[in-house]
């Protein structure tokens, strides 16, 4: 464990330049994750998706998805999800006066970028970090592969449940009625 005084925390990402939104801040256990815009393909999946879970909430009123939302749980873990969706009552406790969501959403997709620190950090590093924090669905979309692997939180963290191909739907018991099916997030 690193001395907290070498830690990043929030604060440090209020004065990091503004560079027109190429690259893409994120702290995890107090280290500094720095990305850059993704690939088109992975924002076009990402739309997709958010898509369908804005028409699925509309009709239920149950919440709202949010494509790169804020989200700090705590000052030395604050990333910025692909794709969340919040319930209406963790909404209306959760946003700090900057927009950031402080409570974990219910619903967290991470869409996967090419390379091997990036896989990493989504299926491990942030897996692990989402399980700490209460998140209850976690899917990892890979739109190279058209595939959606599926974490649920079972035992107290998420745990994965299954491996979605091209031709299979995505469900959850999170959103009641929400059915997509997995071909259509890549389309």
């Amino acid at each position: 464990m690193v001395a907290d005084s070498l830690r990043w925390t929030t604060r440090d990402l209020e004065v990091m330049p503004d560079d027109g939104g190429w690259k893409r801040y994120e702290i995890v256990d107090g280290e500094l994750y720095v990305t850059r815009a993704p690939h088109l393909r992975h924002q076009e999946a990402g739309g997709n998706l958010h898509f369908e879970l804005v028409a699925w909430s509309r009709r239920t009123q149950l919440g709202k998805p949010f494509q790169t939302p804020g989200v700090i749980f705590t000052p030395y873990d604050a990333v910025i999800s692909d794709l969340v969706w919040v319930s209406q009552e963790r909404l209306a406790v959760g946003l700090d006066a900057a927009g950031h969501l402080t409570v974990a959403p219910e619903l967290v997709v991470e869409i996967l970028s090419p390379g091997t620190a990036n896989e990493q950090r989504d299926k491990e590093i942030k897996l692990k970090l989402y399980s700490r924090h209460g998140v209850q669905d976690y899917w990892i979309v890979d739109w190279r592969l058209q595939t959606v692997e599926i974490y649920r939180r079972r035992d107290l963290q998420l745990q994965h449940i299954s491996t979605l191909l091209s031709g299979d739907t995505l469900t959850t018991p999170l959103l009641p009625g929400f059915s997509v099916p997995v071909a259509q997030i890549f389309q």
